[in-house]
């Protein structure tokens, strides 16, 4: 009846078992799931009561729902009443009893009751990953970035514990980093960004391509470029090869650099790789949107570099000749304009 939602048997059935004899702790459950269904707050707890009246113990899960049900009413301080309750019957893990009350907070729209019952949460019990994330993510959806900053520096620097159990503490997990990265890139808090992902790093989460490309390059055209060499001399010291897209942003910033001679390791050290295919085309859209940092002599010496290696039979002539022809292009003024929005595709051929 409850699961079908067909309340009023609920509480004709419930009525009949009351005339006729005492009604259970099991039979109160049901009932005060079918009054939060409906909303009616005040008559669950006033079940509760008359359950309580009459001698009856309830449940663990009995006080739970009805401290789910006052939550979800905004009634946050009478919720945590119950929380007494059910330490007192049953050994329910405290993290999981107000990790469901914030869950319910949340679920009803409210993410203040969910960071008050938080707060008072630390006052009894450690977070688990599971809270934090919940409580992360409930921040970012409803656009309290600093709230979300906060939290992540006080789980990463320990200070997400319980006053009372100082031995347990929340750690940021691959969940934790990737809702905070994000959050910064769609908010173009770079900064923020820069510190979550060498967080991350030095954290032992891996750089996901799949998943991370995108805003670390989005990140690198925004500045970081620290950020990028950081990534790369990971990569490399873990014995990864780093995506294409990544090896010719670094090729293009050490011809910035006027590093001609590190420029051309970027793309001979990868070689065999996806970077083999890369059309001469792709290579020029990359120089025309970096023109106006480019320096004529760094093209020209890198030219002059490349003119030994593209030549056939050489181990890797494709991709020297297709970087010395954009070049070539390039100092001749006839490369075209990169695209509109000025991105370059992350896998061209």
């Amino acid at each position: 009846m409850l699961v079908c939602g067909k309340y009023n048997l609920v509480y004709e059935f419930f009525d009949r078992v009351k005339q006729k004899s005492i009604p259970g702790a099991l039979n109160y459950k049901v009932l005060v799931n079918a009054l939060w269904r409906e909303g009616k707050i005040d008559e669950a707890v006033m079940a509760v009561k008359d359950m309580e009246n009459r001698g009856i113990v309830g449940s663990a899960s009995l006080y739970y729902d009805l401290a789910r049900c006052l939550c979800s009413g905004g009634r946050c301080k009478e919720a945590l009443l119950q929380v007494e309750k059910i330490c007192k019957v049953a050994n329910k893990p405290l993290v999981v009893t107000y990790t469901g009350l914030i869950q319910t907070c949340i679920d009803s729209g409210s993410i203040e009751n969910a960071t008050y019952i938080f707060k008072e949460m630390c006052n009894y019990c450690s977070p688990n990953n599971v809270t934090c994330n919940i409580m992360l993510k409930s921040y970012v959806d409803h656009g309290k970035f600093e709230d979300a900053k906060d939290l992540l520096e006080n789980i990463l620097n320990g200070r997400i514990r319980s006053k009372a159990d100082l031995g347990q503490q929340a750690v940021a997990d691959k969940f934790t980093f990737n809702t905070f990265l994000d959050a910064c890139a769609e908010a173009k808090m770079w900064n923020d960004f820069e510190y979550a992902f060498r967080e991350m790093l030095s954290n032992g989460y891996h750089f996901d391509e799949r998943r991370h490309l995108r805003m670390v390059l989005d990140a690198y055209r925004s500045g970081k470029e620290q950020l990028l060499e950081h990534i790369w001399d990971y990569l490399c010291h873990n014995g990864r090869v780093p995506p294409a897209a990544m090896i010719m942003e670094r090729f293009c910033l050490k011809l910035r650099q006027g590093h001609t001679t590190a420029a051309l390791s970027c793309i001979s050290s990868f070689e065999e790789s996806k970077i083999g295919s890369i059309s001469s085309k792709s290579w020029s859209n990359l120089l025309n949107r970096n023109a106006d940092l480019l320096k004529e002599e760094s093209i020209a010496k890198l030219v002059h570099e490349l003119d030994d290696l593209s030549r056939p039979g050489s181990s890797c002539h494709s991709l020297y000749e297709n970087v010395l022809s954009s070049c070539t292009e390039f100092l001749g003024g006839s490369g075209g304009k990169a695209a509109s929005d000025g991105r370059m595709p992350l896998c061209n051929s």
